[in-house]
């Protein structure tokens, strides 16, 4: 779960997240924004129609990229309300846990550091993620790292989860979904929201957020200061999470002006390592992560400082202008900056008699042989630093026309990255003369990217609209340097694709739509593929047919889907020597599914949201190499997808101001690998979560106070969203015996945040 990693001297970061500087201005800021608010209390202006304008306009910019509902797509749309009761520290996949096909996980097993979610039994890496319609993945890993942006979802307005390849969106292809973030909208009003939480394993999260309101009827200026603390459930895999988000806005009669800069700081103690299964039955929440031997292969203790230490900026400018004839137009230009490293103790019995690693060795950390008298030291225990450096400018153009029969979507990006990768030598036992800060490797990635879209929307009658979306995206990519090992990677790769998409829409009342679509898309390789021999871009055929309907008390939805994937990169379950997860082109493979979601109040305090999804994921004449000889396992299950997932929301108003949540999740047994091998199979498991919300209005000063509890896995569940499998041949036999190991996550069991949240 980590990247191939300078360390940020930005000003505008230091001021913002450096503690002592937060300990002066804070205070400060927090009187400025409470006279504020006071000066507004006694004259607070009721609601008029700039409300609905100002959010029309906000809506141009993701108008483009976004369903609606008469696209033929399956997607759920959640705003900050719905989550805001549970929005207590964990991060965004595990607020997004409920969402139909989703299943969520958690490096500290308790939701605050590394996190991650799949899609229809597709990773991270595969589910296309944008912020304003600004790429987010990371350009090289493809992957979304949350931990770089703590505490987001408290500046997002809402959130749309596309399954499937989903519409044309901007950056790398969808293949299991596509999410988009809106940030919040402008506030008519002057606001302060102070919200603080506190919770098991020492967690803590304090968050400020504020607003001016609309001054002089055009300008706003909001913001946000956020920090997570959290020792995790799994042993020192603490986390310390910093961020900001500041905005102003200008809001005319037919443009909307934003201007955006938010980021963060991350500094977790590595627990991507997972465990063994002897060690899983006898002490579950252990970390083996800087693990210290004596030279008799004694355990001592542990390295104290075994971080993964990131620091993300982004700064964008968002147009959005409203032209004559039905036509708008919205505009984005972004720039985003990362540095971090992760620090590694390389402990020399460890690597030699255990991991056999060549981590130690003087080759690796390309250093010169010592030689003392007749014997010659190649060898050191060590500590080192891998950096990422990078860089991210991006700039998106949409043009949309909207009439009682037609809808019209154009979009384009220009983007280009540039990252550098390097490794440096804090310090070893015997090294002889090195310079300090050594680097034993480095190279540059760069990528290029280029798309545009078009998409239409067609009434051809009053029951039946036509959709096609037509994408055409050219991808660069080139790297050139040494790699950790160190060995050379040079990769010069330049990729076109055109992605078609169509569909129907049949309105068979007023309350109900039938549909059908068929998509095309394709993706390229990433630099963990390259780096380990599969560079085949994947290409996917995407069918959806669904029904989705509403009336006054409920709404549902039945998808069923089938993706047939050529030279799809699926997840082998092993890890390579960086720890990024490998993938592998296998051929044939497919998905076939059914989804079906609903909402039902049954009573006027009662609502009731299920979802469940049933698949069938498979290799298809999948050939493995077991005990020295190449086989043909027929059809196999694909890695991480498995055949049931389900989720029960229950929400019961108690009264107007106490109301109860309680939260169900399972997700059936999964394979970790492609081989169908019992070992890799991990256990379903079914969690259930309690959330207690009581809010009251009290006068004058204070609008609100809105206390909420959260319980996770409230029947103290012991279970393992995650892991990784591998395997190996002994060549010590003849013919050669393959062994198979797994390692594990496991998850917290029952644990519990409580937050207070005050709005001035």
């Amino acid at each position: 779960m980590f990247r191939n990693f300078n360390e940020s001297n930005h000003l505008l970061y230091s001021l913002i997240t450096n503690e002592m500087h937060i300990k002066i201005y804070f205070p400060l800021l927090l009187i400025v924004l409470l006279s504020i608010v006071l000066n507004a209390q006694e004259n607070r202006p009721q609601q008029t129609n700039d409300t609905l304008s100002i959010v029309q306009l906000s809506e141009v910019q993701l108008e483009g990229i976004r369903a609606n509902e008469l696209t033929p797509v399956a997607f759920n749309n959640i705003r900050k309300e719905e989550i805001q009761s549970r929005n207590l520290g964990q991060d965004i996949p595990i607020l997004l846990n409920f969402l139909p096909s989703v299943v969520t996980t958690s490096d500290a097993g308790n939701g605050i550091g590394y996190t991650s979610l799949r899609v229809r039994g597709s990773d991270g890496s595969r589910i296309n993620v944008t912020i304003n319609g600004i790429p987010y993945n990371d350009a090289e890993s493809q992957n979304t790292f949350w931990v770089d942006l703590p505490d987001f979802a408290s500046s997002v307005e809402s959130f749309q989860l596309q399954r499937g390849v989903g519409t044309s969106t901007n950056g790398t292809g969808a293949f299991g979904a596509s999410l988009n973030l809106e940030t919040r909208d402008i506030s008519l009003y002057p606001s302060v929201e102070i919200s603080n939480s506190i919770g098991s394993f020492n967690s803590i999260k304090n968050t400020l957020n504020f607003s001016s309101g609309l001054l002089g009827d055009h300008f706003e200026l909001s913001g946000r200061l956020s920090n997570i603390t959290s020792d995790g459930y799994i042993e020192r895999s603490s986390s310390d999470l910093s961020s900001y988000f500041f905005q102003l806005a200008h809001q005319g009669q037919k443009s909307l002006v934003r201007m955006l800069i938010f980021g963060g700081h991350e500094t977790t103690y590595q627990s991507w390592y997972g465990i063994d299964q002897k060690t899983l039955l006898i002490d579950r929440r252990y970390n083996p992560a800087g693990e210290v031997y004596d030279n008799f292969g004694n355990q001592t203790g542990f390295y104290d400082t075994q971080v993964d230490d990131y620091t993300q900026s982004h700064y964008q400018f968002l147009l959005n202008q409203k032209l004559k004839n039905a036509w708008n137009l919205s505009l984005a230009l972004n720039y985003t900056r990362g540095q971090g490293y992760y620090q590694e103790y390389h402990d020399l019995y460890y690597s030699q008699n255990v991991a056999f690693s060549n981590s130690v060795d003087f080759s690796y950390l390309q250093i010169p042989t010592i030689n003392l008298s007749s014997k010659k030291i190649n060898a050191t225990e060590n500590i080192t630093r891998k950096w990422l450096d990078n860089h991210y400018y991006v700039g998106t153009i949409g043009l949309n026309y909207n009439k009682k029969h037609l809808r019209l979507n154009f979009g384009g990006l220009l983007s280009h990255y540039a990252g550098d990768h390097f490794g440096e030598l804090l310090w070893g036992q015997t090294i002889g003369d090195v310079a300090p800060n050594h680097r034993f490797y480095q190279n540059r990635g760069l990528k290029y990217e280029q798309s545009v879209f078009g998409k239409m929307n067609y009434w051809m009658n009053q029951k039946l609209s036509f959709f096609i979306d037509l994408q055409l995206r050219g991808v660069q990519y080139e790297v050139s340097g040494l790699v950790a090992g160190p060995s050379p990677l040079e990769i010069d790769d330049q990729l076109l694709f055109f992605n078609p998409k169509f569909g129907l829409t049949y309105d068979i009342s007023d309350t109900s739509k039938l549909y059908f679509s068929y998509a095309k898309a394709h993706r390229e390789p990433n630099r963990t593929d390259y780096e380990n021999g599969n560079p085949i871009p994947e290409k996917l055929d995407n069918y959806e047919l669904g029904i989705r309907a509403f009336n006054e008390k409920s709404q549902w939805q039945i998808n069923l889907y089938y993706m047939d994937y050529t030279d799809q990169l699926v997840l082998t379950g092993a890890l390579d020597q960086v720890g990024a997860p490998i993938r592998e082109n296998v051929g044939k493979s497919r998905r076939i599914g059914i989804e079906l979601e609903s909402k039902i109040s049954l009573t006027e305090n009662l609502l009731w949201s299920p979802s469940l999804t049933f698949s069938n994921n498979k290799n298809i004449d999948y050939f493995f190499q077991r005990d020295g000889k190449l086989t043909n396992l027929g059809n196999t299950n694909l890695s991480y997808s498995p055949n049931l997932i389900a989720s029960n929301i229950v929400q019961y108003a108690i009264s107007k101001d106490f109301s109860l949540n309680f939260l169900t999740k399972f997700v059936s047994s999964q394979y970790m690998g492609n081989i169908d091998s019992e070992l890799s199979r991990l256990d379903g498991y079914l969690t259930q979560d309690l959330n207690l919300v009581f809010g009251i209005k009290p006068d004058k000063i204070v609008r609100q106070l809105e206390l909420s509890l959260i319980i996770n896995n409230i029947f103290d569940q012991e279970y393992v969203s995650n892991g990784y499998f591998f395997t190996y041949d002994d060549e010590s036999t003849s013919p050669s015996t393959t062994i198979e190991e797994v390692r594990y996550y496991p998850q917290a069991k029952a644990n519990w945040m409580l937050g207070l949240r005050v709005y001035l």
